[in-house]
């Protein structure tokens, strides 16, 4: 390999081989990397893309980093077909071979006991939100204008101030359910996870995703109760009018890799920190 290393994730040794056509980051396929009892997943990536300046100035350009992302991410979904990875913040890089094997060795430890607690479990990601056209686009009533207010219908300051009101209440009533089946969602399925992550409310100005976000949580489940798992998701999805539930994964798990994992691009969040050469 020449160029830098881009790490991907840890994982343990695996025979399983990964898509014949897939491709990393700059379009190089995957490579593994043994050191001890761990595989580092790597690829090379030029230098004066990847070097800690160059990489300021790309992680401010959306475009690149979009792309980066996507390769990214495509490694990690086929690694988690085949293994259990932990999977590494987006631009994890070091300068060589030696660099990544000292990493492992340095951390050895620490890698193996968040790959045995990992071992056979995915992240499933849930969200909540309250839809837009019951909240934020609902118009407000127009306050009176001589030149405007039709003479069959007049509507009065008084008039104007009650509607006012009454959209409050109706915005504040649906805000108070929102918030009482998010709890309850996520105490049914903390239940059946064996843990969950909290991450902050999604913005809508960087996910374009639409409505309020209300709940935005991360679970740690064993693939085998997965599908029941999904079930239980699917089945709250119509409690509440107004209100929009999002079920993403089976991603490789993230939120559950402490210092090392960054977050799925289209499950939690997006993560661009990472590691300079």
């Amino acid at each position: 390999m020449t160029g830098l290393r881009y790490v991907y994730a840890i994982c343990r040794p695996f025979s399983s081989p990964l898509q014949v056509q897939l491709s990393g980051v700059a379009g190089v396929p995957p490579k593994q990397l043994a050191h001890g009892s761990l595989v580092a997943v790597v690829s090379s990536v030029p230098v004066e893309d990847f070097t800690e300046e160059a990489l300021r100035a790309h992680l401010e350009d959306l475009d690149w980093l979009s792309v980066t992302a996507r390769a990214h991410q495509s490694v990690i979904d086929a690694l988690t077909v085949v293994t259990t990875p932990l999977p590494l913040r987006l631009a994890t890089v070091f300068r060589d071979d030696s660099g990544v094997r000292a990493m492992m060795q340095e951390r050895e430890e620490q890698f193996l006991s968040i790959l045995d607690r990992l071992e056979g479990r995915v992240e499933w990601g849930v969200k909540v939100f309250v839809e837009n056209s019951e909240t934020e686009s609902q118009e407000a009533p127009r306050a009176p204008d001589a030149k405007t207010a039709e003479p069959e219908k007049p509507l009065t300051g008084r008039d104007y101030l009650r509607q006012r009101r009454k959209q409050r209440q109706t915005h504040d009533d649906l805000w108070e359910r929102a918030e009482d089946f998010a709890r309850r969602l996520h105490t049914t399925l903390s239940e059946r996870a064996e843990d969950h992550r909290i991450h902050a409310p999604q913005n809508a100005a960087l996910s374009g995703a639409s409505g309020r976000n209300v709940l935005n949580a991360a679970y740690l489940v064993p693939r085998e109760e997965s599908e029941a798992f999904v079930e239980l998701v699917d089945a709250t999805k119509d409690d509440v009018p107004g209100l929009r539930v999002e079920l993403t994964g089976p991603w490789a798990a993230y939120s559950f890799s402490g210092e090392f994992g960054g977050e799925s691009v289209e499950g939690p969040g997006e993560d661009s920190g990472g590691e300079g050469a």
